[in-house]
């Protein structure tokens, strides 16, 4: 899969109001203030989502984002061509493949119906890893090198792009930032 890695930047354009995003492009955290900014058709507008800069819509690419020190998030991929105004759900039907972590330890996939996933362990880094013609989207515990879920078989039409939500904070639980960090070759 690194032979696949793509440097992946957040997309201010497409930022919720609330997001913070780092000057590099590689870092979302949730802020209390709610940003002045363009309203443009990009932009998520009530959930608090960002985009990554680079679609793709042939090959494979792979990313890893550090999830650690945070208690609720999103990560995965969008399709290019979808609604970014109003209440969304995450689904493959609706053009988002996603996994995220809620009640503490419980971890869904985002399937048409979700699916509950059992980990042992609570990742620090996720890999998410796309082979546009086959279909695919798996998501990997980069540390503990195991597979968390795959959405197979699935057909894609548009580009697709990596997709970050950190969810909000609330009382200072959960602020640290998801980040997207560099694919080591070697460990």
């Amino acid at each position: 899969m690194i032979l696949h890695a793509v440097d992946v930047t957040l997309d201010p354009d497409t930022a919720h109001p609330n997001l913070i995003l780092s000057d590099d492009g590689k870092q979302v955290s949730f802020g209390d203030i709610k940003r002045e900014v363009p309203d443009n058709p990009e932009r998520f507008d009530q959930c608090v989502i960002v985009m990554g800069k680079e679609g793709f819509s042939a090959g494979s690419f792979y990313f890893e984002v550090q999830v650690k020190r945070k208690t609720e998030w999103d990560l995965g991929v969008a399709r290019e061509s979808d609604i970014r105004k109003g209440d969304i759900t995450l689904r493959p039907q609706n053009g988002y493949w996603a996994i995220w972590p809620r009640n503490g330890n419980e971890y869904e996939a985002l399937a048409n119906s979700p699916v509950l996933l059992s980990l042992r362990v609570k990742p620090q880094k996720v890999g998410v890893f796309v082979d546009y013609e086959e279909g695919l989207v798996s998501f990997y515990d980069v540390e503990a090198r195991s597979h968390i879920y795959s959405f197979t078989d699935q057909t894609f039409t548009a580009k697709l792009y990596p997709y970050f939500s950190p969810l909000t904070s609330e009382d200072g639980t959960n602020s640290s930032p998801l980040i997207i960090l560099p694919v080591n070759y070697i460990e």
